[in-house]
C-alpha cells in the first residue's frame, strides 16, 4: 500500500516537473528566442510589413486598402461610400468592408465571391464595375476604351485583400489622377513607372503596383 502511494507520488512529481520544464522551454524561452531572431533579422516583416507616412503607420504592404470618402450617414448600411477619385483605386475587394468607426481601412472578411463564372449576379457586378471604371477615368481630353479595362479592375482576387494592381490598371488611372490633382500626366506616369515591381527573380508571377505605396508617393508629390 505504501509502495503504491509512493510510486504514484513519484509519478505525479515527475509529471509536474516535466510540465514545468516544457512550459518554460516551449511557452517562454522558445517564443522569446524566435521573436528576438525575427525582430533582429526581419523586423519589418515580423511586424506586418508596416508602411509609414509622416512618421505614422498607415497600413501594410501586404493588405489592400479602399480609398473611399466617409459615408454621410455612417449608421446607414445601405448608403455606399463614394470613391475619392484623386487617389489611385485598388481592385474590387470582397475582403474590405466599412463600419461606423473607420471607413478607410476595416477588414471584415477575407475571401472571394464564390460565384461561378456564369452566375448572373457576378456577370452584372463585372458589367457595372466596368462601366464605373470607364466613367470615373474618362476626363476631358481622354476617354477610356472599354476594351482597355483589365480584369483586375472589375474582379476581386481569391483573398479579396490584394495590395497590388496591374500596371495596365494603374496606367488607365493616370489621366484621372493627374486631372484631379492638377498634375502633369507625365509626372504621374513616371510615378507609376517608379512604383511598378517586376516579376520575382525575373520570371515568377506578374508585375504589379502597390496602391498604398503609390498613393503615398502621390501625396508627397502634391505637397511639394
Amino acid at each position: 500500500m505504501n509502495n503504491s502511494i509512493g510510486n504514484t507520488a513519484r509519478l505525479l512529481g515527475a509529471g509536474l516537473r516535466a510540465l514545468l520544464v516544457l512550459t518554460v522551454v516551449c511557452g517562454v524561452i522558445y517564443p522569446l528566442v524566435v521573436t528576438g531572431i525575427a525582430q533582429a533579422a526581419f523586423g519589418n516583416k515580423a511586424n506586418g510589413s508596416e508602411i509609414k507616412s509622416g512618421g505614422q503607420v498607415v497600413g501594410s504592404a501586404l493588405i489592400g486598402q479602399r480609398y473611399d470618402l466617409p459615408k454621410k450617414d455612417p449608421d446607414n448600411a445601405d448608403e455606399a461610400a463614394v470613391p475619392d477619385l484623386k487617389w489611385f483605386q485598388p481592385r474590387p475587394s470582397n475582403g474590405l468592408g466599412t463600419n461606423s468607426i473607420n471607413t478607410q481601412y476595416q477588414l471584415l472578411v477575407s475571401g472571394a465571391t464564390n460565384l461561378s463564372g456564369d452566375n448572373e449576379k457576378l456577370i452584372q457586378q463585372v458589367k457595372d464595375a466596368k462601366e464605373a471604371v470607364v466613367e470615373d477615368n474618362s476626363v476631358p481630353g481622354y476617354r477610356v476604351d472599354p476594351a482597355d479595362v483589365p480584369a483586375d479592375a472589375v474582379t476581386s482576387s481569391g483573398s479579396g485583400l490584394d495590395p497590388q494592381i496591374s500596371p495596365a490598371y494603374a496606367k488607365l488611372q493616370v489621366h484621372r489622377v493627374a486631372e484631379k490633382n492638377h498634375l502633369d500626366v507625365g509626372q504621374v506616369e513616371r510615378l507609376v513607372a517608379d512604383h511598378t515591381d517586376g516579376r520575382v527573380l525575373g520570371f515568377m508571377g506578374e508585375p504589379g503596383v502597390n496602391v498604398l505605396k503609390l498613393n503615398i508617393a502621390l501625396k508627397e508629390l502634391t505637397q511639394k
